[in-house]
């Protein structure tokens, strides 16, 4: 059996040759953390030298610069240069070693950061990225000791039979590989493009987002192409999948279809943004994402609803917001023996108070009504936070008019009803009755 690059070197360990690898493998892992670390000062991807946190830890540069991308690549491209190098002169033991090594831990760290940074809230990261450390390190183990071959051997003999077409289990593994490092590579690009080209060339947040999806969806098709390639899949079966597709389409994702659209038809023509506060089919809240099949809005109260985008195209939607602050209303009712005027000047006083209600526009006072039980006045007031709340807000100027009334004795009147009794009596008797009120 031919002996591994970790046998030859644990047989050659005391050699000198071995201790000359040391230190140019030492060498090339300082020069890769200097350069890395000089990079992420020169472009503030990494924490400066008083130790103050970085603004955001990159794909590049990490939070130490040692646990980005950076450095694992720069230190795998000077050991694959220094072994081919060395291997003019004398037998390369201990960098032929490092390399699955550093291998291994690039992939890990281009795996973990693009994921941390493309998936900050999700609960199942860390279980992917032990998943993915174990596969790596594992991968390496096999290759240092020499196994890998044999592994991928016993792989290739065990097949699977999907119709007429055999598949091995190194084909179907080499395929979940490929597929899942194609896709964190798009994650990161469309992440990149939309972080550095759209939000300094697009201003607009709804703009950015139909981009950044667009670019996100042509980049996971173009590597799912790749991918199917590399396996050997030929792409011209495709055509059978698309038939079928459209078919689906046509009958049982027809609403899923719609959605989509609709996601794509509010983005372009910009009638929902970002930011606006919408009501829309009785749930009243602000729009804090639009995705390609639904989009969130979150209520004053904390609670979040999916609201499939179809529902924006073909149904009425109240958009609350088109301008920058947001009115809102507040109705009382006083005795007809209050003076109108006075009324109005407590309910603008009392609004203009608060320091959340804007002063141009200025709150308005109206008398709104001649109710049943007396003058109805509306309170009218613009304010520029919608989403903190108006619930605390109402009650401060509702309180304040009260006091402001209760101190001028204008009577808030109870709810009064006038109720005839009608009684069976001579005509003269039933009209002495009819006169005959009473309130409550």
């Amino acid at each position: 059996m031919e002996t591994t690059a970790l046998q030859n070197l644990l047989n050659e360990w005391d050699q000198a040759v071995v201790w000359v690898e040391a230190l140019v493998l030492l060498a090339c892992l300082a020069l890769a953390w200097g350069v890395a670390r000089f990079m992420g000062q020169r472009t503030g991807g990494r924490p400066d030298l008083a130790g103050e946190p970085a603004k955001y830890e990159s794909v590049w540069f990490g939070q130490h610069t040692i646990d980005g991308l950076l450095f694992p690549l720069l230190a795998l491209l000077l050991i694959y240069g220094a072994r081919y190098g060395m291997a003019l002169h004398q037998p390369v033991l201990l960098l032929r070693v490092a390399l699955p090594i550093f291998v291994s831990l690039a992939v890990i760290r281009l795996c973990v950061r693009v994921l941390r940074a493309s998936f900050p809230q999700s609960a199942s990261i860390k279980f992917i990225e032990q998943s993915v450390s174990w596969l790596a390190w594992v991968g390496a183990v096999l290759w240092i000791t020499g196994f890998l071959p044999v592994v991928q051997a016993e792989m290739e003999d065990i097949t699977f039979a999907f119709g007429q077409t055999r598949v091995s289990l190194r084909t179907l593994f080499e395929g979940a590989v490929s597929s899942a490092l194609m896709l964190v590579v798009v994650l990161w690009i469309s992440a990149t493009l939309e972080k550095r080209i759209l939000r300094g060339g697009v201003g607009d947040l709804s703009m950015r987002k139909i981009a950044a999806n667009a670019i996100r969806a042509g980049l996971l098709f173009i590597g799912l192409l790749f991918v199917l390639s590399a396996v050997g899949v030929d792409l011209t079966a495709l055509s059978v999948l698309g038939g079928a597709l459209g078919v689906g389409l046509g009958f049982g994702l027809q609403k899923l279809a719609a959605n989509y659209v609709s996601g794509f038809v509010i983005l372009l023509e910009r009638s929902l943004r970002i930011g606006d506060m919408v009501r829309v089919d009785g749930f009243e809240g602000v729009v804090t994402d639009i995705k390609t099949r639904y989009t969130l809005i979150r209520a004053l109260n904390g609670r979040e609803s999916v609201v499939p985008n179809e529902l924006f195209i073909t149904q009425r939607v109240e958009n609350l917001s088109p301008e920058p602050f947001v009115w809102l209303s507040i109705k009382i009712t006083v005795g007809y023996d209050s003076d109108p005027a006075q009324v109005m000047q407590f309910l603008v006083d009392a609004a203009s108070a608060q320091p959340r209600v804007r002063q141009a526009p200025s709150p308005v006072a109206m008398l709104d009504n001649f109710g049943a039980d007396g003058l109805e006045f509306t309170l009218a007031f613009a304010i520029d936070d919608p989403e903190v709340g108006h619930g605390g807000l109402r009650s401060d100027i509702n309180l304040r008019v009260l006091q402001a009334l209760r101190e001028a004795k204008i009577d808030i009147p109870y709810p009064q009803r006038v109720v005839h009794w009608a009684e069976e009596s001579p005509p003269q008797a039933n009209r002495t009755t009819g006169k005959d009120k009473s309130s409550v």
